[in-house]
């Protein structure tokens, strides 16, 4: 067993796996060290993606603040999903694996992975629970234009949990052809350095765009955290920033961190909503994005070390919020940073920054019909 971040991590997969893991990590490993993998990524973000992404100030949300927005909204596909999705599409052709499978909540990742698939003629099946299929409609007819199959996951709570547990068996039964391009930084050993690596690209360009904005750091940057693979890419920026704050926002009804215990979800030890049993807990958010009841050991470790904090936002403040910036200023948030917008006035902090990590075209019949 491998572990990364401190207690946290490893990996407890089935032996089969072990040999896909190894590849995997080597290949990592490889692609880090050769200077073509990271000029293919840059260029395919540059003229594909459409990074970088903006940094947008957003003076009438909370006037008493000098708030700025971190534009991943505007990211081709319309969440930061893309990052990850694009760097392990080259990794897997690079592995010489032609068939993708991955999981989704809110379908952002689902929608990410279909185009990279679609972009590099790869056979792509993403999993989804079919309450949020429900939920997300809009995603999965974008996933299905773009020509994935979409496997609804019809046990359980239907959601994110239950749709990463059927990727993983699907991959265990596929290895040798099969890729799986995980969505968050979770999972077995190498895949949250992975994920995080790919996600940095938020933070590098938020900290040069803010001393450029304010020629000074800010004073605090929040992030929505469900995996966290958008958190953890906007945190990776500031960790060494001691004077920066450094603030996490989980789902209410979905607090890993806040109300969970060590416990392993998924191949990885982390912290997780689990039972005194340690048998996992159903988790709640009305943003199918933060509905899973772990996170990615990176934070669990940033939590115990006290580096970042971790809060709170409910469903009625996360549509609050929703609303608030869409009337203030002319941006349709996804409900998975809503929480995080919720989270701002009440921070001791003067100048933050907001990781913007989607729009908000899916979640739209949700908050519609809360009306």
């Amino acid at each position: 067993m491998t572990s990364t971040y401190g207690a946290y991590g490893g990996r407890y997969v089935p032996e089969t796996l072990i040999p896909a893991l190894d590849e995997l990590t080597e290949a990592w490993a490889a692609a880090l060290a050769d200077e073509s993998f990271r000029g293919e990524l840059d260029h395919l973000a540059r003229t594909y993606a459409g990074r970088p992404t903006p940094l947008t100030r957003a003076q009438r949300f909370a006037p008493s603040k000098r708030l700025y927005l971190k534009r991943e909204d505007l990211l081709h596909t319309g969440a930061h999903k893309l990052n990850n999705a694009l760097g392990q599409a080259v990794l897997a052709r690079r592995l010489g694996k032609q068939r993708i499978v991955a999981e989704t909540g809110a379908g952002q990742h689902g929608v990410a992975t279909a185009t990279v698939c679609a972009r590099f003629g790869l056979d792509c099946v993403v999993y989804m629970g079919s309450e949020d299929m429900r939920r997300q409609a809009p995603n999965v007819e974008r996933m299905g234009l773009l020509g994935a199959e979409v496997r609804p996951v019809e046990f359980g709570t239907k959601t994110l949990k239950e749709a990463t547990s059927e990727a993983i068996r699907d991959w265990i039964t596929n290895v040798e052809d099969t890729h799986y391009l995980i969505g968050s930084c979770v999972g077995p050993a190498p895949y949250p350095e992975i994920v995080r690596e790919l996600q940095a690209v938020i933070g590098r360009e938020t900290r040069e765009q803010i001393l450029e904005a304010e020629s000074r750091l800010p004073d605090a940057v929040i992030a929505c955290v469900g995996g966290g693979s958008n958190a953890i890419g906007m945190f990776a920026g500031f960790l060494d920033d001691q004077d920066v704050e450094i603030v996490g926002v989980e789902a209410a009804g979905a607090a890993s961190l806040g109300s969970g215990r060590a416990g392993v979800l998924h191949g990885a030890r982390s912290s997780v909503l689990a039972d005194e049993d340690g048998q996992i807990a159903d988790a709640h958010s009305i943003s199918a994005g933060l509905d899973y009841p772990g996170v990615g050991p990176e934070h669990a470790f940033l939590r115990d070390s006290g580096r970042a904090r971790y809060v709170g936002t409910t469903d009625e403040e996360a549509l609050d919020a929703f609303r608030r910036l869409t009337r203030t200023e002319g941006i349709i948030p996804a409900l998975e940073p809503s929480h995080a917008l919720a989270r701002v006035e009440e921070l001791d902090a003067e100048l933050i920054v907001v990781c913007l990590s989607g729009r908000g075209d899916k979640d739209l019949a949700e908050v519609l019909g809360r009306a």
